[in-house]
């Protein structure tokens, strides 16, 4: 059955690459963990295939509150729990959910978050410059409008990936001089100031600016790290690990994470010398990403930059590994406080 016979176009949120991941695990049966519940789709998709329990975590309350119009229909198939994916061991564990049969992560922000102007998520709609996924915390307000330029600089080079970061940085901290920035369109006007006019086809000017600030708000890549760290801990001998993400610095991640846990770090040579050989803790499910179908971003544009990424679990007790080979930033968040 195709994503678009399973889905209605009407969905607040579509779950991407979907198939893929049950095609892997068909029949899908046990125990699985859905560490971004969002809208429930991959909650809802694995209780319907025949998984026996899903216990869902999501940070934001709001998601509950949405699924408790259809929550019911499972019964004590469901365990919603709120609490963030990097502890999803521990938060697992405490619901009697361990070994788990599979961890499916859906990474970064939900298109419901996007879609509502009063979260500040979108460059697109006004709001409030807040983009905190669990409501509590520094908002993104707080960062532009308290950070040092360098330091600002520094992140929008390191989560945003752009260039121009030493510009865009120096001109808000000039623009917060005449006036503390509350909303998304005060700082959209102060990005597109800095940039170039974008050539048909070329990302908006502020996407890249958005993008930082909203991985620096919800520590979306430490939450990243911590997450791969525990699914380790709480699968079992078999189960999959299936991580969907939509930007360069996340499938890094990944990619890096389950080479080198399935023993395929790249051999060295003489400049880089090959590290120790490590037990491996993860069966790679082929040998790339998989990406969307055509007819997927047909049906689901926001799908075009997903990549899929799948392991299986094996016998031997997990291991510790460097974060930062990993290729996670080298980005100390303590300097916005």
């Amino acid at each position: 059955m195709s994503l678009a016979q399973t889905h209605s176009s009407s969905a607040p949120h579509i779950p991407v690459l979907l198939t893929p991941i049950l095609d892997v695990v068909k029949p899908i049966s046990g125990r699985w963990l859905d560490g971004t519940f969002g809208a429930g789709g991959y909650t809802r998709a694995m209780l319907d295939a025949g998984a026996d329990t899903v216990y869902a975590i999501d940070r934001d309350p709001e998601v509950f509150e949405r699924a408790q119009a259809w929550a019911g229909e499972y019964g004590d198939r469901l365990k919603l729990i709120k609490g963030t994916f990097g502890n999803l061991d521990t938060l697992a564990a405490d619901a009697g959910g361990t070994p788990l049969d599979g961890v499916v992560l859906d990474i970064g922000v939900s298109s419901m978050q996007i879609d509502q102007a009063d979260r500040g998520f979108s460059f697109m709609q006004d709001g409030p410059l807040d983009m905190r996924m669990g409501q509590s915390g520094m908002t993104a307000a707080d960062i532009v409008n308290t950070a040092d330029e360098s330091v600002l600089a520094d992140l929008i080079y390191l989560y945003g990936e752009d260039r121009k970061s030493r510009r865009i940085a120096g001109n808000i901290v000039r623009a917060r001089a005449v006036s503390k920035f509350e909303s998304t369109f005060q700082l959209v006007k102060v990005i597109e100031a800095s940039l170039p006019r974008p050539k048909p086809g070329q990302t908006h000017p502020a996407t890249r600016t958005f993008q930082a600030l909203r991985i620096a708000v919800n520590d979306e890549l430490g939450q990243l790290v911590d997450g791969l760290r525990a699914a380790e801990n709480a699968l079992g001998e078999g189960g999959l690990l299936a991580v969907v993400t939509f930007h360069s610095l996340e499938d890094r991640i990944v990619k890096r994470f389950i080479q080198a846990r399935s023993g395929n770090n790249p051999k060295g040579n003489r400049y880089a010398p090959e590290a120790a050989e490590e037990t491996a803790t993860f069966e790679r499910v082929g040998r790339k990403a998989i990406g969307p179908s055509d007819e997927e971003i047909e049906f689901n544009p926001r799908a075009r930059s997903a990549k899929l990424r799948l392991a299986r679990r094996l016998g031997t007790d997990a291991g510790e590994f460097s974060p930062y080979e990993m290729g996670l930033p080298k980005f100390d968040l303590e300097r916005l406080i």
